[in-house]
């Protein structure tokens, strides 16, 4: 009786196409704060303070991968007291999320060089990524004190000491994000037409994307949600390959 449950094969939906691994560089923070006569902080405690609901809607979507670009190795150059807000929010947030981790089984990972992060700091990426390591829920990832060319630069150095050549696999386990699926699709905000650093081994074949939207609004917005993942299904994606018929235009 059972098979009287199963549509027939005309009548299901085609599969949606979703991207595994979703990256995000959370671009206009302090522009969307300005905008509303807000201090330029205030806009960094509005785009990372509400982002739990945008990963579990990304992850229960089918996305298995959701990274965040949260804090570049340029950006020690700013100001020391945005700095420091910055420093402090990130502590804090991340200390809310050890919280999660049991109901949501997430497994968190920090990638990016933590030799200038506060000790506080990067003894709760330590404690976070390990608490967390055998959870199979989905995966997100805070590239925070990320720069791609430094990443690289220290898993050549890395790959160096070993004394032996690598191929390009045995390459990657130098890499902060060596564990990490390929991006499948890079999102960035605020009307910023730029990758900026941003996990270049990873994006070697990522769609890109390039919305007007402030950071603080994306996370808020499940139809821009939808747009994201809507645009993706547009995507023909080749890796280089593809097949056309009759190459040299002969008339049949």
């Amino acid at each position: 009786m059972l098979h009287f449950l199963k549509k027939k094969t005309s009548e299901q939906s085609k599969p949606v196409k979703i991207p595994n691994h979703i990256a995000f560089i959370c671009d206009g923070n302090r522009r969307w704060a300005e905008q509303r006569g807000l201090p330029p902080l205030m806009g960094h405690k509005a785009g990372l303070a509400s982002n739990s609901n945008m990963i579990d809607w990304f992850i229960a979507h089918g996305v298995s991968t959701v990274t965040f670009f949260i804090f570049s190795t340029e950006n020690w150059s700013r100001s020391k007291e945005e700095v420091d807000f910055l420093m402090d929010l990130f502590y804090t947030e991340m200390k809310k999320n050890l919280e999660d981790l049991v109901t949501k089984n997430l497994r968190y990972r920090i990638v990016g060089s933590r030799d200038r992060l506060p000790k506080k700091l990067a003894d709760l990426c330590d404690k976070l990524e390990d608490a967390s390591a055998e959870n199979t829920g989905g995966t997100v990832v805070f590239a925070l004190n990320y720069g791609g060319q430094d990443e690289i630069i220290r898993a050549v150095n890395a790959a160096i000491d070993t004394g032996k050549h690598v191929d390009k696999d045995t390459f990657e386990t130098f890499l902060d994000t060596g564990d990490l699926l390929p991006i499948d699709l890079m999102v960035r905000t605020s009307n910023e037409h730029r990758i900026s650093n941003f996990l270049l081994w990873k994006l070697a074949y990522a769609e890109l994307l390039f919305i007007p939207e402030h950071w603080p609004d994306l996370i808020k917005s499940e139809k821009l949600w939808h747009y994201i993942l809507d645009e993706y299904t547009k995507r023909d994606r080749r890796f280089g390959g593809g097949q056309k018929k009759n190459y040299l235009g002969n008339k049949k």
